[in-house]
């Protein structure tokens, strides 16, 4: 049989096509516009991305067998504040992830109602991306859009509605929205007051691998594709990318140096540490997982390579990188402010260090280096909840790089496992597809059967010692610059 697996992403769409094997027979992906009507803000049309969705499956399926087509799921960017009303119609355009309107929404959360109360009723506190503050932001500045509330729901879930006409979303996703009590798998019936809505409000909540429905007859035919194809309600993208490295189960970890940068370890048991540092959501396999986010990964190397030192060449500037471990500039990453796990956005990118001898290498050294260091941050939190960690896999664009592998590898202190395939959410999708059409028993056997591993970059003793002493140079950094932040930040 085969399954098709929706990236729903932030400037298209990724559509991917996977037989039982789990081997990939084809990849589309659709574009679609970011309209930025203030600055900070950032909207897309849902419309859109279903016009695009649906163009999309055609062209995955065009010269398949479409009888064979079983499944459909999907991994999306999260946080996103779709609002329908009585008639399921759009209200306005969706709120993305990466909107900063909602500042006095996540002060009133963090402050007001405090970030011990938000992380009792849903293990996380409030960030300006969140969708809970969103939905307060409707409220405050868009009243009457407010009143035409009749659903709530995230990007990704919109496409399964539009597919199936089931108002659904899946744990993982909802963990995203400041709604939902993590812990025990339900919406939170305080944030539902704080947020002036009711629970009906709220999609039905699944698990990921779960189907939530079929294909409505008309889409089915507009399509070419069966009534009986299931959807699944699928997961937000960091939980499915993590499907689709094999992060799944207990104790399993994925760095992920894509434009963002994140470190998401999977776990059986619930856990959240003392200052919410790390975000503690439900995943895609049934079970938890904590993520450390910072906002610019691989986006500060092509900051400093593009638009600094005016090069593309990335692969000739790293050649002139020699003395790992011995360098004396420190880079801190905070490009775009930072979330994980500092979760201040006066944070800023700072070099310190540089003497009449330092080099331009020595300062693309500090980049690549910063953005592990800062990656190693949240590594100790999770370590500080008694998580222990010997190896993870890695993904993303930065992945590409043989000498960033190697500092992961040595200022983390893990193996670091290079996978075959690096599809990441729209593979999981695929995967979660399966498991809800049983071809796999859950989503750990699917994983285990289709994730493969082709290389690992062993950490070197000396080299960790190296490394070691550094990181404990680069932690009291931030530290020493964040009153500066504060004055600076304008």
């Amino acid at each position: 049989m085969l399954y098709i697996g929706v990236d729903l992403g932030t400037s298209a769409v990724k559509l991917l096509l996977m037989d039982g094997e789990g081997k990939i027979q084809k990849i589309v992906s659709k574009e679609y516009p970011i309209f930025f009507p203030n600055p900070g803000w950032s909207e897309q049309k849902p419309e859109d991305w279903f016009v695009q969705t649906m163009e999309g499956i055609k062209e995955l399926v065009q010269d398949a067998d479409k009888s064979q087509v079983a499944g459909i799921s999907f991994g999306g960017q999260m946080h996103g504040l779709v609002i329908l009303d009585e008639n399921d119609e759009v209200i306005r355009p969706a709120l993305l992830w990466n909107d900063g309107r909602t500042f006095e929404e996540c002060d009133y959360l963090n402050n007001v109602i405090g970030k011990e109360k938000l992380s009792e009723y849903t293990a996380n506190i409030s960030f300006t991306g969140f969708t809970a503050p969103k939905i307060l932001w409707v409220k405050n500045k868009e009243p009457e859009n407010f009143a035409k509330i009749r659903k709530i729901m995230l990007p990704k879930d919109y496409i399964a509605y539009k597919l199936t006409g089931v108002h659904c979303t899946d744990f993982s996703d909802a963990s995203g929205m400041l709604l939902l009590d993590v812990k025990n798998r339900r919406w939170s019936a305080q944030m539902c007051d704080i947020c002036g809505i009711r629970e009906e409000m709220l999609p039905k909540l699944f698990e990921s691998y779960e189907c939530v429905g079929r294909l409505k007859k008309e889409i089915a035919q507009a399509l070419g594709l069966s009534e009986n194809v299931k959807v699944a309600a699928g997961a937000g993208d960091n939980a499915a990318a993590a499907v689709g490295t094999g992060t799944v189960g207990e104790g399993m970890c994925n760095i992920s140096l894509g434009t963002s940068g994140t470190i998401f370890i999977s776990s059986k048991k619930f856990g959240v540490d003392t200052y919410n540092a790390l975000h503690a959501f439900a995943h895609a396999d049934g079970y938890y997982h904590l993520m450390g986010c910072m906002l610019s990964a691989a986006s500060c190397n092509k900051w400093w390579m593009e638009d600094i030192i005016g090069t593309g060449e990335y692969g000739k500037e790293q050649q002139e990188i020699t003395g790992l471990g011995e360098n004396h500039v420190y880079f801190l990453p905070y490009l775009m402010g930072e979330r994980s796990p500092h979760n201040n956005p006066n944070a800023r990118g700072t070099f310190i260090g540089m003497t009449m001898d330092t080099k331009r290498s020595d300062m693309t050294q500090a980049v690549l280096e910063g953005v592990a260091f800062a990656l190693r941050d949240s590594l100790e939190v999770a370590k500080s909840l008694g998580i222990h960690l010997e190896r993870t896999k890695i993904c993303g664009g930065g992945a590409k790089s043989p000498l960033w592998k190697k500092m992961i590898a040595n200022i983390l202190n893990l193996k670091v496992d290079v996978i075959e395939s690096e599809e990441g959410p729209a593979l999981g999708g695929a995967m979660l597809a399966a498991v809800a059409c049983g071809e796999y028993k859950n989503v750990e056997e699917a994983a285990a059967k289709i994730v493969r591993i082709v290389d690992t970059v062993d950490p070197d003793p000396a080299l960790v010692e190296k490394y070691e002493a550094r990181y404990q140079q680069f932690k009291e950094i931030y530290p020493a610059c964040k009153p500066l932040f504060d004055i600076i930040k304008n």
